[in-house]
């Protein structure tokens, strides 16, 4: 899906002054509602959200590209607007419940605990696909990305 301008000026300002080649994987953000996507976006300002996961089964039905390690991504506000770039650190594939601690406390979220992780991860991937017409289990694979800020 092309970009907006908004988007590839942001990109192209940030790569200059970054001194990045080459262009970003993807522009998106995180969670599933404008509220969702800042709150998600405030904590990654902030230093706390490192790490995020992906169902598989939403990435294919969705037709996100699968993250890939070195790849950037620019991050949108929940109005769409470009705010920050990440890169990815690493990816690696498992199954939604053998998601472990260290992962559950770099998402961020809530008390960075692994029952909170849990419990919000599984509201949010039931109603996910509720829309996506799939019923969720914790036997589903997920991707577990991490990754830097890069900017700002």
């Amino acid at each position: 899906m092309p970009h907006s301008k908004a988007i590839l000026d942001f990109w192209e300002r940030v790569k200059g002054e970054k001194g990045i080649t080459g262009g970003f994987q993807d522009a998106w953000g995180f969670g599933d509602n404008p509220r969702l996507t800042d709150e998600l976006l405030a904590l990654v300002l902030e230093g706390k959200k490192r790490a995020t996961t992906t169902l598989v089964r939403e990435m294919e039905a969705e037709g996100y590209p699968e993250p890939r390690e070195g790849e950037y991504s620019v991050i949108l506000d929940g109005s769409g607007e470009p705010r920050a770039i990440i890169r990815t650190v690493s990816v690696r594939r498992a199954r939604f419940g053998d998601v472990d601690v260290d992962h559950a406390y770099w998402e961020g979220e809530d008390d960075r605990t692994l029952e909170s992780y849990v419990r919000e991860h599984v509201k949010y991937y039931t109603r996910r696909g509720e829309k996506l017409g799939f019923a969720f289990s914790e036997d589903m694979e997920v991707i577990l990305e991490r990754f830097e800020l890069v900017y700002p």
